[in-house]
């Protein structure tokens, strides 16, 4: 698929990983729909979105709720005449020790990332399908083939998007690809301490952190690429097979 031109919706776009892939992207052409939460600035994303020359919407949402998520695709067809590209991307990131997660963290982990990914691929797919054609790309991280301390309930939530992505693939082929990717060290957590920053970074085979720009590229390769689906690629620096 061409992404110049492409209308591309991005559930929570408007900062760290979301923006930068509605930023890069937006720079190859594409048209861009996203999503953010009240305490993140939506307006000023659509603003940098929109002097690239591209059309922009943001629209306030949680996308736990399924109702107002099923509106706002409705919507951003309408407005743009139709959708060719969903990422689903937006997840919360909540250490805590097993014993301590209590159920309302747990299932915040699971419906914005895995419940939210589900139901905004079956929101969106029906307009893919009517057009002949569509792709999903769904954000999950190498929780789900590591074990990291305190975040059991996050890699039990991205786990599901793995899954997702290979159902999704399934039953909507061959008119919807979906694949996955899974982001190594990237954008690390801003509380953590230059100890944790330089394990992270030698734990790669290439000794050295992502950058936002490297899933970004691997989104729209996988975008581009019509022979691809059904995937989780890797953007881990090596991480994966270091130890």
């Amino acid at each position: 698929m061409e992404i110049n031109d492409a209308v591309v919706l991005i559930t929570g776009g408007a900062i760290r990983l979301g923006k930068a892939h509605g930023l890069h992207l937006a720079r190859k052409g594409a048209h861009i729909a996203f999503s953010y939460l009240p305490n993140e600035p939506g307006l000023e994303t659509k603003a940098e979105i929109e002097a690239l020359g591209v059309r922009c919407t943001a629209t306030q949402l949680d996308v736990r709720d399924l109702e107002a998520v099923r509106r706002w695709v409705a919507e951003t067809a309408e407005t743009f005449g139709r959708i060719d590209v969903l990422i689903n991307n937006a997840s919360p990131w909540l250490m805590r020790p097993f014993l301590d997660v209590t159920e309302a963290e747990y299932d915040l982990c699971n419906d914005v990332t895995a419940k939210a990914a589900f139901f905004c691929t079956q929101a969106v797919a029906p307009i893919m399908l009517a057009q002949g054609r569509g792709v999903v790309i769904n954000v999950a991280d190498l929780s789900v083939y590591e074990v990291w301390p305190e975040l059991g309930h996050h890699a039990i939530a991205k786990a599901g998007v793995v899954q997702l992505t290979r159902y999704a693939a399934l039953e909507l082929g061959p008119a919807v690809r979906v694949n996955a990717v899974a982001p190594g060290p990237v954008l690390l957590p801003p509380d953590f301490t230059p100890e944790q920053i330089e394990d992270a970074r030698q734990r790669t085979l290439v000794k050295r952190l992502g950058q936002p720009e490297d899933v970004s590229r691997t989104i729209a390769f996988l975008i581009e690429h019509e022979y691809l689906t059904g995937h989780v690629y890797f953007i881990d620096g090596g991480q994966r097979f270091s130890h």
